[in-house]
């Protein structure tokens, strides 16, 4: 087969023709841009505003395919909300640094902390996701779960000091609901029951009220599954149904010893 029918095949097989990986890289320059603007004591606000806004005018470009939405309108409304962004954060940097033995300093958490990188990351995502603004903010939360392990979907409701210890393997669906001073440990799923696209619009994932502590490994799935406040949940605790408030989960295992007859 020669060179120019290849070509030829291969374009008749793209068919999505707002499929451009620039898109990737573009959100990913940004993200790394609002985070230093946010965090870095030595960056200058005035040209890294301006940077950020000549980089989303690149992602409007690359993302905004329906006519009849003007994403470029979006970016004043976003802007506008960095301040309170970075006040929920530092409320998490806080919860962080209040809630691990292990952290040092401050600085620390903000650096070296990948659950603190996945939540910065999300809250970024969450406010372009609630303005209908499309892909990018699912862009930006993957690259932070490439980055920490961390898995936290832009749709999910996220209150205030939220803590991730470890971070690695959690996953957060897109309907779930976390409310204010909640601890989460690696390896948390909070999932769907089961996966059809017709659940779409509906509620998927559980909500999780105030003041829970949920330990590593557990799962808790469901729309309907409701975790009360100042419960504990369990490492590799199973979790289907709403559990009170003021409770403990806990799985107990069971464990069989292999014994061997000697014979004299």
């Amino acid at each position: 087969m020669d060179k120019q029918t290849i070509i030829t095949q291969l374009k008749k097989h793209k068919k999505h023709t707002h499929l451009d990986f620039r898109l990737k890289s573009a959100t990913e320059e940004f993200t790394n841009t609002l985070f230093l603007t946010l965090f870095d004591a030595n960056t200058p606000l005035d040209k890294n505003l301006e940077q950020l806004e000549n980089q989303f005018e690149v992602l409007v470009d690359l993302a905004c395919w329906e006519a009849d939405k003007p994403c470029s309108k979006i970016w004043d409304r976003y802007v506008a909300k960095l301040p309170f962004i970075l006040e929920m954060l530092n409320k998490d940097a806080e919860a962080t640094l209040n809630c691990d033995p292990a952290s040092l300093s401050i600085e620390e958490v903000y650096m070296a902390y990948p659950g603190f990188y996945a939540i910065a990351i999300y809250r970024l995502s969450h406010e372009l996701y609630a303005e209908g603004f499309p892909l990018v903010p699912r862009l930006m939360t993957e690259y932070a779960h490439r980055q920490t392990g961390v898995d936290i979907n832009p749709g999910a409701q996220i209150g205030e000091s939220f803590h991730i210890d470890h971070g690695t393997g959690v996953v957060i669906g897109e309907t779930a609901v976390i409310k204010n001073n909640v601890k989460i440990y690696q390896g948390v799923t909070l999932g769907g029951l089961y996966v059809a696209k017709n659940l779409q619009k509906i509620k998927r994932h559980p909500t999780i009220e105030n003041n829970v502590t949920i330990y590593a490994n557990a799962t808790i799935l469901g729309g309907e599954t409701v975790v009360g406040e100042n419960t504990i949940i369990g490492g590799n605790a199973w979790v289907t149904q709403s559990v009170p408030a003021n409770s403990t989960v806990f799985h107990t295992p069971e464990i069989k010893i292999k014994t061997t007859n000697s014979h004299v």
